[in-house]
This record gives structure tokens, sequence and C-alpha cells, in this order.
């Protein structure tokens, strides 16, 4: 063989090796691009660890199914439950950041903290008051002549504490028809049980409750509803705040409210869709009864009786937040006023809900 057939020869071998090499990383490379495909993260995304403060209540079922279904673990987030006995702790946490989450009812107390010169976030949607759903009611003992909020008017109702979600609800909807709170003794009850033993036992002549203890009074034959609080005022009951560092973080705060969306979707879908005037079950129904059951310690035909509304995407009715601020401030229940501005934050969420879409 001629030296010039030996170099055309070696050179056709080493351009035919080359070729296999570059397929084969190739065909690595598209392996590896569709395995970050299907763990729901890029390959790169950073694994954030994320303490995030709570009560074992219904509204916190969101949280529970990003956990439960991976949707967290999905974005990258190591989502870590803390877990509080009352809803004032929780916001204190997440001000000092010892929790990067926190999940819990508005209250006065919390705008205090903040005019105060705390600093957390409210970024999205964890329960509210909806016409047409049943979240929270005034009720009064069955054998009651009371049938409407004016005749409460000179009457005692039960509350859990002064400037709690409870106050805020009482003294808006008695506006809503012509009274105020100084109509009306306001009796704080200091808790969910007080104000079912009060009830029961007359001691006060109407109370606030919310589901599903307004179930449990109205069955027990103690109880009958003469408002829900839902079809009186638009009200954000509660939220998911962020920790002032937490939100600069903002890939993982973003990453975070992609699987609280998806979160908020699967238990809408299960537990909220009307069919005219009805709550149907949905597909999930079942499965997020025993998601919420699972961390709430309840019993599933209790939680059944008591799934509060919230947006499906998780959205903040922001709006609400200054009506609750400026009613605080005007029954001196705020020690300074407050830019809710400062407060609220709802770009993250949005920016999230288009990266999912």
């Amino acid at each position: 063989m001629s030296l010039m057939k030996r170099k055309g020869l070696l050179a056709f071998i080493s351009l035919f090796v080359l070729t296999l090499v570059l397929a084969a990383c190739g065909g690595n490379g598209d392996e590896e691009k569709q395995a970050g495909t299907d763990t729901g993260k890029e390959d790169n995304t950073e694994t954030v660890s994320v303490d995030i403060g709570m009560l074992k209540l219904t509204s916190s079922a969101p949280l529970f199914i990003a956990i439960e279904k991976g949707f967290f673990e999905e974005e990258g987030i190591d989502a870590n439950e803390v877990w509080f006995d009352a809803a004032q702790p929780i916001a204190v946490a997440t001000t000092s950041g010892d929790v990067d989450v926190g999940a819990t009812g508005i209250t006065a107390s919390l705008y205090n903290m903040v005019a105060g010169g705390e600093e957390l976030l409210i970024v999205a949607d964890k329960g509210r008051e909806q016409k047409g759903y049943s979240s929270t009611a005034f009720l009064v003992p069955n054998d009651s002549d009371v049938e409407k909020i004016e005749e409460l008017k000179g009457k005692r109702i039960g509350i859990t504490q002064t400037g709690s979600t409870y106050h805020y609800m009482a003294g808006r909807v008695l506006e809503e028809h012509g009274l105020s709170v100084k109509d009306v003794e306001l009796v704080p009850l200091n808790s969910i049980p007080g104000l079912m033993e009060s009830l029961e036992s007359k001691q006060v002549d109407a109370v606030l409750l919310n589901e599903p203890n307004i179930s449990v009074a109205v069955d027990e034959g103690y109880g009958k509803v003469i408002t829900q609080i839902g079809d009186e005022i638009d009200y954000q009951t509660s939220g998911i705040f962020f920790s002032k560092k937490f939100a600069e973080n903002e890939d993982a705060a973003k990453r975070f409210l992609k699987a609280y969306i998806r979160a908020t979707n699967y238990y809408y879908d299960a537990v909220l869709v009307k069919e005219g005037d009805e709550v149907v079950p949905g597909e999930n129904y079942d499965e997020v009864i025993e998601i919420i059951a699972k961390y709430t310690d309840q019993e599933p035909d209790l939680i059944k009786k008591g799934l509060p509304y919230m947006d499906r995407d998780g959205k903040l009715l922001a709006s609400d937040i200054q009506t609750q601020v400026d009613w605080y401030a005007k029954e001196n229940l705020i020690d300074e006023a407050i830019d809710v501005n400062d407060i609220v934050n709802t770009e993250l969420l949005e920016e999230a809900l288009q990266s999912l879409e």
C-alpha cells in the first residue's frame, strides 16, 4: 500500500472514531437534559431549605398538598414544617427570620408589628371569606328570636380576642347594617371552644364561628346561622408571609410560589368547584381530605364540613389589606399608620404564575 493511501486510510479511521465519540456525548447530554426535565427543575437548581411556620388547620391544605405531592421538591425546595399553637407567634417568627415562611391569619397585632418596624411581606392567599361558600358565620342560640344583624343592637357578641380576625369581621358586618361595635358588647372568649360553649350555654347572644364548628353547632341543635361573613363582605382572612431575607432570594421565593400555586390549583379543583350553587367533589377529593387529615389530626368527616375558600391560583385580595388597615386604625387598634405597599407583594406570585403558563 502506498504512503498516500495509508495516510488516507488513517484519516478516515480517525474521522470515524471522532464521529462516534461526538455522537455518544450528544446522546448523554440529551438523556441528562431529559432527566432534568423529569424532575421538574433544572439540573443546576440549588436546593433551598425553607422553614414554614404553620398551624394544624384545614386552611393550610395547599402547603400540606405541596409537601405530600412533591411539588416543593420538584422546585428544589426542601420544605420543613415548623408547628405553632397560635397565630401571633408565627408572625413574630417570620419577622425575626426564625422561619422563612409564615402561614396564618392577618390581624391587628400583625399590623402593629409592622408599624413598630418589623418587616415581612404578605404574598399569597391562604383563606378568604367568599360569597356562596361557608367559612365563617354569625350564629345565635337555636331558640333565639334574632334573625338578622340589625337585631343584634344592644346584644352580647362573642369573639376570640380584641384585634383578632373575629373582631374585624364583627365590626365590618355590623357597619354593613348601620351599626357599629359601640352598639353591641363584644365579649372576648379567647378560643373557639370558648365560643361554642358560650353559645350553647347562652352566656352570649351571638358568636362568630368558622367551619367545621358552624356545622357542629347546627347539627347538635344549639346554634343557627343568621348570616355568612362571605355573603356580607370580601375579606382576606389569612395569608402566606415571607421573611425579608427569604423574599430577597427571588429565585427561591418564586420557586416556592410555583409549587404553592400548583397546590392551590389541586386543592380548588378537588374541593371548591361548583355546579350551580352546590360544591361538588372533584377527581382528587378523597385524596385531599386524607392529606388534610394526616396533617391536622382531624377526622375526615369533620374536615368535609369545613373546607375554606381560597383563590385557585393563590392570588391575594390585595385591595382588602388597605381596607383592613383603615378599619383597625379607625378603631384605634393600630398604634401607627402603615403603608400597605411596604407589606404586600403580589409581583412574586404573578411572575411565578407566568412561568407556569
